[in-house]
């Protein structure tokens, strides 16, 4: 989320309160577009390390895109919609797990990206 530039990331521990999900995964964007292009990049990222999406809801509207990987669930908000739906407050009781401050420089720019980019490839018919 961070490498595309999602604010206010957080990370709930929600396990010792629902059998639904260990983690929640909390994050904004400006606009349905960002919305989109956050989840997107968090999809192909966790298909690329192997984990893929059990379900994704939400991209055709852009507001609300909720990508469920049974353990960790991910939520990317539009900034109106996030304060309308308010999750952290309905889930107050969570622990907030910290981020790393080395993954907050990577998402900025400062240092390298952890994740190799995906090598181009031509394909020929």
């Amino acid at each position: 989320m961070l490498d595309k530039k999602a604010a206010d990331v957080q990370v709930l521990h929600v396990a010792p309160l629902t059998s639904l999900a260990d983690y929640l995964v909390i994050g904004s964007a400006e606009s349905d577009r960002q919305t989109r292009a956050i989840a997107d990049h968090v999809d192909e990222t966790s298909a690329r390390l192997g984990r893929r999406a059990l379900s994704i809801e939400g991209t055709t509207a852009g507001q609300w895109v909720l990508i469920d990987f049974g353990d960790v669930v991910a939520h990317v908000f539009r900034q109106d919609a996030r304060s309308h739906y308010a999750l952290e407050r309905l889930w107050s009781d969570a622990k907030q797990v910290p981020i790393p401050s080395d993954m907050k420089t990577t998402a900025e720019g400062s240092r390298p990206r952890v994740m190799p980019r995906r090598a181009s490839t031509s394909k020929s018919s």
